[in-house]
């Protein structure tokens, strides 16, 4: 929750910046509907000690506006990680008894957060990369599964979207160069693994560049060095998977999903939430409101944090 009077945010510009490029991203919810009108997210990851990046992503993708998400962890730990009593709306289980009986019902699935290399998690990432189901959002942990296991996951296969989110490491790793060659040539490896894949790219860093097999390449305009935390990702990968899974067609949910994600980051720092010390259980909420000031602004009442002025200002 934030801790300070969002009246100091003047959210002219982003209101602007957003109607223009995203304007799925700004249609108010229609009064008849129900959790499964916005959509469903499947989030795979939270090995043992990093249980903690799915729920991060599964609570982005809850607070971006899907209607519902599933969490099947590859940690095979009887009772539900204590990280997740926080949010009881989120269904917890074991990562293949959520993708054998769910996935059907799974409009985006989420794998990498908190995923390590193990033979589950490889048959589960081979699962979801043959199917035509889904829409398949490829985090963290899975895409060093992607670039060393590649027999396993054919480039050219006909699915839905598919998203890959990776650092430049991991891109080095993916298409087999060094770090500094991705550094140098940002373009051509977010360019390269979109055509290599057939897939929308976010080659995360420094101005993070989206990009699509079609060749459109996008720099992202907000962010701050405060995304430079543990988790960020995850809760990227929770807004993309969310975005998607609510309908918004890829060209706008990919790279509005990333526009997000560095303007809650910026809105925290004008708060004084960050960017020094900003951590990324603190996004989704920031997501959640800036969200809905681009769809109802003028029609939204006073801030309900405007009491805390006086004590934090």
């Amino acid at each position: 929750m934030f801790h300070r009077s969002t009246a100091l945010i003047n959210t002219e510009n982003y209101q602007k910046y957003a109607h223009e490029h995203y304007p799925d991203l700004c249609q108010p919810r229609p009064e008849i509907s129900h959790k499964g009108t916005f959509g469903t997210v499947g989030v795979i990851g939270g090995n043992k000690g990093m249980v903690g990046a799915a729920m991060l992503a599964s609570s982005a993708a809850l607070y971006s506006g899907c209607g519902k998400v599933l969490t099947g962890l590859l940690n095979q730990a009887h009772n539900t990680p204590a990280v997740f009593h926080q949010y009881p709306e989120i269904m917890v289980d074991y990562a293949v008894d959520m993708v054998t009986h769910y996935h059907q019902q799974v409009d985006t699935w989420i794998i990498g957060c908190g995923m390590s290399q193990n033979d589950v998690a490889i048959q589960i990432l081979k699962a979801l990369w043959n199917s035509s189901i889904s829409q398949l959002v490829v985090d963290a942990g899975a895409l060093p599964i992607l670039a060393d296991y590649s027999e396993f996951f054919p480039h050219q296969v006909k699915r839905t979207d598919l998203v890959l989110t990776p650092h430049p490491g991991e891109a080095a790793r993916l298409l087999n160069v060094s770090v500094e060659r991705i550094e140098a040539s940002r373009d051509w490896a977010a360019r390269e693994l979109a055509s290599r894949y057939r897939a929308w790219v976010i080659l995360k860093g420094h101005d993070t560049l989206i990009s699509s097999a079609r060749g459109f390449l996008l720099v992202n305009p907000t962010g701050n060095a405060g995304l430079a935390t543990a988790g960020s990702g995850d809760v990227l990968a929770g807004v993309v998977g969310s975005l998607l899974a609510q309908g918004i067609p890829a060209e706008q949910a990919v790279p509005a999903a990333v526009w997000l994600h560095g303007a809650a980051s910026d809105i925290l720092a004008q708060l004084h939430i960050g960017p020094i010390g900003l951590v990324a259980s603190e996004l989704a909420d920031a997501i959640r409101w800036l969200r809905n000031q681009l769809v109802y602004h003028n029609d939204l009442p006073e801030s309900p944090y405007s009491h805390y002025d006086k004590d934090y200002l």
